[in-house]
């Protein structure tokens, strides 16, 4: 019995001291965010596509001032701020055009990619204007995608950034559940719905795993966008826009600031 209190009360003891560490880990990376430079990468989900408010001078890759890295940038004054984020971006873009602002100094990189990759802008106008075992088989072609050539990509950008910010916090954030099931909702079928969440539910788990593969943080949106989802009657998602196609599927401004922020905010 005297034992088995010893045990208790050591583990006890190992939980508070990990439970300390990890604070004390939590807050260092909090504080070198700040008082280092945040640099934003990714495609439109991070540079705002759908939130309006774009920035001028960000011309077709559409950097909206209502983006989540802009909001954070605005709240915690980071030393430097650089916004390479683009609308339409894949991994080889990243590579190729937005990593320059890094450097050992950066204290936080945020960044979100792979659905371009994957083709998600071509699954859902195959899933909007096909029928639903055309959307399926579309849907499928991609995950084959995510599985067999997607990790790869994926670990070609992070392995770059972490090379040429040897010391940031990288915050890898995924993305959303599109619809809510179960509720009559004009537009897609049950069917087709359902095949869009499970993909995105795929794309996240294979973003996440490589993330991890790299030390680096996953930010789940899935958590903060539920309730939120096109069909809640409460959605933080743009339903497909005929008049302005780029936006259909991309988080309001409301998406931004209560679906992405508050990941950044927590992963930071």
């Amino acid at each position: 019995m005297r034992r088995s209190r010893l045990v208790v009360l050591l583990s006890s003891l190992l939980l508070a001291a990990c439970a300390a560490l990890t604070g004390a880990t939590a807050a260092h990376a909090s504080q070198l965010a700040a008082t280092g430079g945040y640099v934003a990468l990714g495609d439109s989900y991070s540079s705002g596509v759908g939130a309006g408010a774009y920035i001028s001078s960000s011309g077709a890759c559409k950097r909206s001032s209502k983006a989540f890295p802009y909001l954070w940038n605005a709240a915690h004054s980071p030393s430097s701020f650089a916004f390479t984020a683009c609308s339409g971006a894949r991994t080889g873009d990243v590579l190729s055009g937005q990593l320059g602002p890094l450097s050992a100094s950066t204290g936080l990189v945020s960044i979100t990619i792979g659905g371009n990759d994957a083709g998600f802008a071509d699954v859902m106008t195959t899933c909007v204007t096909s029928s639903d075992s055309g959307c399926v088989s579309r849907i499928n072609t991609a995950r084959a995608y995510v599985d067999s050539t997607l990790p790869g990509k994926l670990d070609g950008v992070y392995s770059a950034i972490r090379s040429k910010a040897p010391n940031a916090r990288v915050v890898v954030i995924g993305y959303p559940r599109f619809y809510k099931l179960g509720t009559t909702c004009l537009g897609l079928s049950e069917t087709k719905r359902t095949a869009i969440n499970n993909a995105a539910d795929h794309l996240d788990a294979a973003i996440a795993r490589r993330a991890a593969a790299h030390g680096f943080v996953f930010g789940d949106v899935r958590t903060t966008f539920t309730g939120h989802e096109i069909c809640s009657g409460s959605s933080w998602l743009h339903s497909v826009n005929w008049l302005n196609i780029g936006e259909s599927y991309h988080p309001t401004a409301s998406g931004q600031s209560g679906g992405y922020l508050p990941v950044l905010n927590g992963a930071a």
